[in-house]
């Protein structure tokens, strides 16, 4: 492998496996956030009418 293979694998590896890391992390949580019970969800998922409900 010549130089400019070894800096190509490198920023490809630089570059690819943080890439991928947040890829599996976002959809990890995706995946967790259907879990979440309505009542437990965070303000800014919530809908306008369970944002009423909260207020009153």
């Amino acid at each position: 492998m010549t130089h400019l293979g070894y800096l190509i694998a490198g920023w490809a590896f630089g570059i690819g496996v943080p890439a991928l890391y947040a890829v599996l992390v976002l959809r990890r949580g995706r995946k967790l956030s259907e879990v979440v019970p309505s009542d437990r969800q965070r303000w800014i998922s919530s809908t306008e009418d369970q944002a009423r409900i909260k207020d009153e």
